[in-house]
């Protein structure tokens, strides 16, 4: 890829930039630009930009910050092109957030200051995810490094799905021997013996968000092939009292659904070469009222214990449909007016 900008700007204009991309594979550059040219559109949106294409060549211009966080964005999109990924609109979407987020200095020494991109990724045989906010980006690491990783924030942000993804990552490398994935049957009491069907399919409600991520990394018929070999395990969360987990990754989900006894529980199950990822939102305990959340707990119990890492996703980490970011914010603003207005008064 090739890189240009034009002559000095007008006066008045000292904050503008133009700039042109050149990229050398026009098939390549296709699929960057996107279909009638969404992606450019989409990076407009975000940016405050004018992107036009031609052949394969780009102009940007615009805000010189905006035209500099464009072209970051356009460069790591078409490195991907080029390492044989395919790119959708959700990945323009992170690549565009991952260059505000460097001129923003959130963190991430690892983003180098107006360089290139070294967003943290996934991968496994069927596919590579890439980071696409620097919380994801700070999570990924997180779990590569650390033995026990809490993930927590509001849905839609990719904390259970990256959390699998990087257990399939461990299970194909032979880094682990298992996956076990966990959640508390809070709906049904964990009394799920009333249930019809065998273990498998009275827990498989609770945890089918698990599987649909797993399906994603990982074949269909070698994820069946797993489950019957016991490589992969299912197991509601009563039902792992009294066992050491080792050689495994262990993925507890709707964390803020247990008790104090039942996170110390699962806590303590850790084994040798084991790596647990915690997820869950504090802000939807579904506890009877009174009962205090085990999550909660344990962020608050484990803060400054090493090797231990907690990772708060927030609303503008939502990756999900827009409106759901939306959604999440309003709940956070009332949230927040609830408790400045305080108690009700009796009537």
């Amino acid at each position: 890829m090739k890189t240009s900008r034009g002559g000095a700007p007008a006066s008045g204009a000292s904050d503008m930039a133009h700039i042109v991309l050149t990229f050398e594979d026009n098939r390549l550059a296709s699929a960057l630009f996107g279909q009638f040219d969404e992606h450019l559109a989409l990076i407009e949106q975000k940016l405050g930009v004018d992107a036009r294409a031609r052949g394969n060549k780009v102009e940007i211009r615009g805000d010189q910050a905006a035209a500099e966080q464009a072209r970051r964005a356009l460069d790591h999109l078409y490195e991907r092109l080029q390492g044989g990924s395919e790119i959708g609109s959700k990945d323009v979407d992170g690549a565009v957030r991952m260059a505000i987020a460097q001129d923003d200095q959130l963190y991430l020494p690892t983003l180098e200051k107006k360089g290139r991109m070294a967003l943290a990724q996934i991968s496994t045989r069927r596919r590579t995810i890439h980071a696409r906010t620097p919380t994801q980006d700070a999570y990924i690491r997180a779990l590569d490094r650390a033995e026990l990783v809490f993930g927590v924030g509001p849905a839609g942000t990719g904390k259970t799905y990256l959390a699998v993804a990087h257990a399939a990552q461990l299970l194909e490398r032979g880094q682990v021997d298992r996956i076990i994935l966990t959640r508390p049957a809070v709906e049904a009491g964990e009394r799920l013996g009333f249930l019809p069907g065998d273990m498998k399919e009275k827990v498989d409600p609770y945890l089918r968000p698990l599987y649909d991520a797993l399906y994603d990394m990982i074949p269909a018929e070698k994820v069946e092939r797993a489950l019957a070999a016991g490589a992969i395990e299912i197991a509601p969360l009563a039902f792992m009292r009294g066992r050491t987990l080792a050689n495994a990754a262990v993925i507890l989900d709707e964390a803020q659904n247990t008790t104090s006894m039942q996170m110390k529980m699962f806590l303590t199950r850790l084994g040798e070469n084991a790596r647990m990822a915690v997820t869950g939102d504090p802000s939807q305990i579904d506890l009877p009222p009174g009962q205090k959340s085990g999550l909660v707990e344990a962020l608050r119990v484990l803060k400054d214990v090493s090797n231990v890492v907690t990772v708060r996703f927030e609303a503008k980490d939502v990756v999900r449909h827009p409106l759901v970011q939306a959604i999440v914010e309003a709940y956070e603003a009332e949230a927040t007016r609830q408790r400045e207005a305080g108690p009700p008064l009796d009537r």
